[in-house]
């Protein structure tokens, strides 16, 4: 990897690592981001000297690992030691708002639960919550939430509709697409049925995870209207699961609705949920990490109906309880250290970091991207038109990428791959205004007849374009990917 220029040319920019969900890195996970970032930093201090940021519960679900039970977390690892963290344990509750739901989840955490807390659970097996809308159910295992989500559906005396996906590519790339991802093959909807989002699209107001109910199918496309938890009315359009060849360029397509049955869904899924009440059922919990993880989405324990209980349920990890004393032994040192120093001191030692990583300190500055980030919410939209058409009806109205970036509220790489379409689809289309500097376009030009003279058969993706890398290349990195994509609606 090393003789990549252009991961080469990404690493050297990299700075700060943030690594959340830090419980599910394995040892040799966290092992192998050190010793990555060594060699290309060509720097043998800890991850290379980048500063690393590290969050997560080390009390929820652990990493899958091929090593023994013993040796399973990212603080087990050698390099652990050698990054000589700050630690801040955070221990104010967000969540939960009632003392004994809170009390529950802090007798877990210590590895000691009372009778009185069984006493507790066992009071809402099978409780009747009393609420008007059917509570989320979360289960250990898939077979269960696939049987639940279809018994649910079929209970539905409504229409059914059925989404069959649409497909482009080799049927080995179309095979890596559907097992890299959540995307079904064949989806049936109907009206009323509980789904979740499994794709992030920030455009229509979604991600990977947000919940809703079916409450109509578009007359004009068939398409389902769903009314997510949180009231917004989103009007699904067909998402794509693409692979790319270096150039950027499609190889490989599945076209589908974004949606999964939902009245159930798997507790390790459920992590980083909040939920307002719970069908919780722990008789097949397989994995300690699973109850509390579980326990922790909701709010009180009115919200809880408990289904079963096994004995695994509510144990820890005592790995965790072993390493649980001294994370909060270094959390209060560093505290210490902090309340250490003089207010004023301590300001100069925070810009100073700030501005030594490229950061903004500058009020005004910052006052500038929130305004960016706020209009960038503001461009949530139901509409189920192409995105790239989206784009297309922005073009008059902006003078550069980064303005119509801005206005669509998407990344500057996203405008160039909708320019891109828009291109290949109408090339009479002037894209003329947001191509690079006149310096830059001869550059690619004679870079692309480079790599062409030399008929190198790696420097061509399967569909005989030339690639991005090999133009990088030759470029000597001076010329960044996002330019020479744009070069190329001209020139390729």
């Amino acid at each position: 990897m090393l003789d990549k220029k252009y991961l080469q040319t990404r690493f050297s920019k990299l700075k700060v690592l943030i690594i959340d969900e830090i419980s599910m890195v394995s040892p040799e996970i966290f092992l192998c981001m050190d010793q990555i970032l060594r060699a290309f930093k060509e720097n043998d201090i800890p991850f290379g000297g980048v500063q690393t940021i590290l969050s997560g519960d080390f009390f929820q679900l652990p990493p899958i690992s091929r090593v023994p039970k013993d040796k399973r977390f990212a603080w087990q690892a050698s390099s652990w030691k050698e990054l000589q963290l700050k630690t801040c344990y955070l221990q104010e509750k967000f969540r939960q708002d009632d003392n004994v739901l809170i009390s529950i989840l802090d007798e877990i955490r210590s590895g000691s639960v009372s009778n009185n807390t069984y006493d507790i659970l066992n009071s809402r097996h099978h409780k009747d919550l009393g609420f008007d809308f059917t509570p989320t159910k979360l289960y250990t295992h898939n077979m269960d939430v696939d049987r639940i989500n279809n018994d649910e559906l079929n209970k539905l005396n409504n229409t059914p509709y059925i989404f069959k996906y649409k497909s482009e590519g080799t049927s080995k790339n179309i095979e890596k697409i559907f097992k890299s991802s959540l995307v079904l093959e064949v989806m049936t909807l109907k009206k009323d049925a509980v789904v979740m989002f499994i794709k992030n699209n920030n455009e229509l107001g979604y991600v990977n995870g947000t919940t809703g109910v079916v409450i109509d199918f578009d007359k004009e496309t068939g398409l389902p209207i769903v009314k997510t938890s949180y009231g917004a009315l989103i009007k699904v359009a067909l998402e794509d699961w693409t692979i790319e060849n270096d150039k950027g360029n499609v190889t490989a397509k599945v076209s589908q609705i974004p949606l999964k049955l939902a009245w159930a869904i798997t507790i390790h899924k459920s992590q980083g949920m909040t939920l307002d009440s719970a069908e919780i059922d722990l008789s097949k919990t397989f994995e300690v990490g699973q109850g509390y993880v579980a326990l922790s989405r909701i709010k009180n324990i009115e919200g809880l109906r408990l289904m079963g209980l096994n004995d695994m349920a509510l144990k820890v990890d005592p790995l965790i309880l072993h390493i649980d004393d001294r994370i909060k032994a270094a959390s209060l040192k560093a505290q210490n250290e902090i309340s250490a120093v003089l207010p004023e001191n301590l300001e100069k030692l925070f810009e100073a970091y700030i501005l030594s990583i490229d950061g903004i300190t500058d009020e005004n500055k910052i006052k500038a991207q929130e305004a960016i980030l706020k209009s960038e919410k503001k461009v949530v939209t139901s509409s189920a038109t192409a995105t790239h058409i989206q784009t297309k009806e922005l073009i008059a109205s902006s003078n550069t990428i980064l303005e119509l970036a801005t206005s669509r509220g998407v990344s500057k790489g996203t405008i160039i791959n909708h320019l891109r379409i828009l291109k290949d689809k109408e090339p009479e289309l002037s894209l003329d205004k947001f191509l690079p500097d006149a310096n830059t376009l001869p550059l690619v030009k004679d870079a692309l007849v480079k790599v062409i003279e030399r008929n190198n058969k790696d420097d061509f993706s399967e569909d005989g374009n030339v690639r991005l890398k090999p133009l990088f290349e030759v470029l000597e990195s001076k010329i960044e990917y996002d330019d020479i994509r744009l070069a190329l609606l001209i020139c390729g």
